[in-house]
């Protein structure tokens, strides 16, 4: 992620997520749950930035990449712990050009989801599992990914956000996901929350056999 005030911000979602927070070279930083990685914080201002596991390390597009090596968070990932990442989102005014793009680029096929959400499953490594998400805007607004952590009890982690100043954008409210939240942090970047996901995706994690 990167925010105007990355040390303040990582802070912040340390606080709210419970994350062990490195200071890395550079002036960055990176939030750790045990011995896994949940993100790393930077200087900028384009938000999340996806990397996502395959075949050539490449750039792709809206602030995505692929690189190789192990997977730390996805569908064949272990389920996610509080704090870390449990989910991602595409939002996009260009579904069947962005649909198109992933299939070609990453191998992803479609799936219907249910109220207005449609996934992107994988099937890298044997039967299709959701991988990530999508939703459609009439807005024109350019495509972006949200990213999702994990937390065991969403009430609480809204109040600590309020404790700390931040802002409670979505309050707790049942998708086909689970029970989200959207929260924004007082020195910048936002995220989604979901609450005692099973397995990547939350529910969607069940919808094609996935666990």
């Amino acid at each position: 992620m990167s925010v105007a005030e990355p040390e303040l911000s990582v802070d912040f979602f340390a606080g709210v997520l419970g994350w062990t927070v490195i200071a890395e070279p550079g002036g960055s930083f990176s939030g750790w749950v045990g011995d896994r990685l949940a993100a790393q914080v930077v200087a900028g201002e384009q938000g999340w930035r996806v990397v996502f596991g395959g075949d050539g390390a490449r750039e792709l597009t809206q602030d995505s990449s692929v690189d190789t090596g192990r997977v730390l968070h996805g569908p064949w990932a272990p389920p996610p712990r509080q704090g870390e990442p449990c989910w991602v989102e595409l939002l996009t005014s260009t579904p069947d050009e962005s649909d198109e793009f992933w299939k070609r680029e990453l191998g992803w096929e479609t799936a219907d989801g249910d109220r207005g959400f449609d996934l992107y499953t994988s099937s890298r490594h044997g039967d299709p599992r959701p991988v990530a998400g999508t939703m459609h805007s009439s807005l024109g607004v350019e495509s972006m990914w949200s990213v999702y952590f994990a937390v065991d009890d969403i009430e609480s982690v809204c109040a600590r956000v309020s404790e700390l100043d931040g802002e409670v954008r979505l309050k707790p409210s049942r998708l086909p996901i689970g029970l989200v939240a959207s929260i924004e942090g007082p020195h910048g970047g936002s995220c989604g929350l979901l609450e005692q996901p099973a397995g990547w995706g939350g529910q969607w994690s069940s919808k094609l056999g996935s666990s």
